[in-house]
């Protein structure tokens, strides 16, 4: 990162500057929509896994709109890749970029980047980074936690290669994609999205810079950068000074991971400088799996979770100057070295290492950080593949996002639902069950909240969700890559932790069989998976939540009166159903003083 963005003196005015960043804020939220409402795969269309952003031409991250933090914070490292390895860049240039070893997030994260001139002077690169449903992985899915290496992960891999001249397909590029990914078709109007969006945003840039000359926008970006280091230090200087440790822990992995995997997260606050530094160095080296973080996915993750606890800020290249994030190479939360694969690397250890950084900050005091939010891909997040009766049997695949995952609870506020993952901090959209339905042959049976699947806390966890589903006519593989079945996210201050996730098999005759956190199972007709998710960690003690939040959480069935009276000494009077429930606030008091 660029440490030479945290002056206190701007040439612009405050007016002018706040103009010209939420105009290219609406450059940006212009790229979403239009990657939105034209891509084909229903984890862009409809989930909205990608993420688009605008760097500067000394790869800076300027806007990172409304994208996923694990996608928005390495965008500078591949912008660096392609000056690095392309000097000769000019108008009508993009690239494809999703090499894990070289600033990408992982395989199935497809980058694409386009420089953007004016003048014929180099001064943004636009960016649209896409969850692909299909990246040509060995087995019909985009994560693969048991890949040995990069070779057994078996992902097509582009070191940031020109795939448009003069804005036209290089088609040798084009017809790699076509002949390894399992839905071509697919892939292709994904792809057709993410240039669009990357070509809106070089449109509307260049408009932007021939209103406002080049001159002018040089100096809003110097002085953005400043500003936004300077409002990051602020915060900073607000917080105590220390040096804290945090624990996080993935669970078992078959034999790779027998007894689950520690991960440490240390963070030296230095109040006086208004600086932060995330060590994750003190972990152990990479393993023969996919779960193996890049340096992206490390740098984005600690980064979040230090964001998460600092007052409101701008997030852009000059506020990322004020927190610093140590890297080991080869280092399982650090940088890999080739061949190990990186298959994973923006879900299970990355939420951990985010979860672990914010719940650091809760060390702090009372007002201080955050607890752990659910982490764990489960059933509700499984990539269905398999043969479609409907058009000639033809191959589909795609994952599925209607988990849940409640959201962590904070000092001031209960968790959100559906957060999804600390990676995704909420920002995907939820899938739904009647367009899964009707573009793949599935079937959902039910799909429900868990009332008391929060961890509870004076501010409580939000709950997760219970989902069944199975193939309508034909078999169904389902791969799923679950965390949180052993160690569930943890409250902070007193607060407990959310309950564990968990995978069924429904047979056919009714009977279960409880399933592996990672597993890839085919699905006959008449059978289902049945899943739950976790639910976010508590804050502060159960026993000092206001009665009357209680109350309303029973009545609203986040809660249950078991855990109302139990877990939050709470004795209710009266019954939900003739809307007559209240507080026993006599014998509420009196369990209360018992504890």
């Amino acid at each position: 990162m660029n440490r030479n963005t945290a002056k206190t003196t701007y040439e612009m005015d405050p007016v002018h500057m706040a103009v010209l960043s939420n105009r290219i804020n609406a450059i940006v939220a212009e790229m979403t929509n239009t990657l939105l409402r034209t891509a084909r795969s229903a984890v862009l269309a409809v989930v909205r896994d990608f993420s688009c952003s605008i760097i500067t031409a000394d790869n800076e991250l300027l806007c990172p709109g409304d994208g996923l933090p694990i996608h928005i914070f390495g965008s500078p490292l591949q912008g660096e890749t392609m000056t690095e390895l392309h000097k000769d860049l000019t108008p009508g240039d993009a690239f494809l970029h999703n090499d894990p070893y070289l600033g990408n997030t992982h395989a199935a994260d497809h980058m694409i980047m386009a420089p953007v001139f004016v003048d014929g002077v180099h001064l943004f690169t636009t960016c649209a980074k896409a969850h692909m449903a299909d990246c040509g992985n060995s087995i019909p899915s985009t994560y693969h936690a048991y890949a040995r290496d990069v070779y057994e992960e078996g992902a097509l891999i582009f070191p940031c290669v020109r795939i448009q001249k003069d804005y036209k397909d290089v088609d040798d590029i084009i017809r790699m994609c076509q002949r390894r990914i399992r839905v071509p078709e697919q892939w292709y109007g994904d792809y057709l999205a993410q240039i669009g969006a990357a070509r809106i945003g070089e449109r509307r840039l260049i408009a932007l810079v021939e209103r406002y000359g080049i001159e002018t926008i040089q100096q809003f970006m110097r002085d953005w950068f400043a500003y936004s280091a300077t409002r990051t230090t602020e915060a900073i200087k607000k917080m105590p000074s220390g040096k804290l440790t945090s624990m996080g822990h993935h669970d078992p992995l078959g034999e790779v991971l027998p007894k689950g995997l520690d991960i440490r997260v240390d963070v030296d606050i230095n109040s006086e400088e208004g600086m932060i530094e995330v060590d994750l160095t003190k972990n152990e080296d990479n393993k023969d799996f996919g779960l193996n973080m890049t340096v992206a996915t490390a740098t984005s993750t600690a980064m979040a979770g230090v964001f998460n606890c600092l007052e409101e800020v701008p997030v852009n290249g000059g506020s990322f100057s004020r927190v610093n994030v140590k890297l080991r190479d080869g280092c399982i939360t650090g940088n890999p070295k080739f061949p190990h694969s990186a298959s994973m690397a923006t879900t299970n250890m990355s939420d951990r290492v985010l979860n672990a950084t914010q719940a650091a900050f809760s060390q702090l005091g009372q007002n201080y950080g955050l607890a752990e939010g659910g982490v764990g891909m489960g059933a509700a997040a499984g990539v269905i593949s398999g043969k479609d009766w409907r058009s000639g049997n033809s191959d589909y695949i795609n994952q599925e996002w209607l988990i849940v995952n409640g959201g962590p609870a904070s000092p001031e506020s209960d968790g959100w639902l559906n957060f999804g993952l600390p990676v995704a901090a909420g920002r995907m959209y939820r899938g739904s069950v009647e367009v899964d339905e009707s573009k793949y042959p599935i079937m959902f049976k039910s799909l429900k909240v868990i009332a008391g699947g929060g961890g509870a806390g004076k501010f409580r966890g939000a709950p997760g969700a219970e989902v069944i589903y199975g193939p309508r006519k034909d078999k169904m593989t389902v791969v799923i890559a679950c965390d949180g079945q052993h160690f569930p996210p943890k409250g902070v201050n007193g607060g407990e932790s959310g309950p564990l996730a968990t995978t069924w098999r429904v047979k056919k005759d009714g009977t279960e069989e409880q399933l592996a956190g990672v597993i890839e199972c085919e699905l006959a007709p008449g059978e289902f998976i049945r899943g739950t998710d976790t639910g976010g960690g508590g804050y502060g003690k159960p026993r000092h939540r206001d009665p009357a939040r209680v109350l309303k959480d029973v009545r609203e069935k986040w809660e249950t009166m078991e855990r109302a009276k139990e877990t939050y000494g709470v004795v209710l009077k009266g019954s939900i159903e003739d809307e007559s429930l209240s507080i026993d606030n006599t014998a509420t008091e009196k369990l209360r003083n018992a504890s």
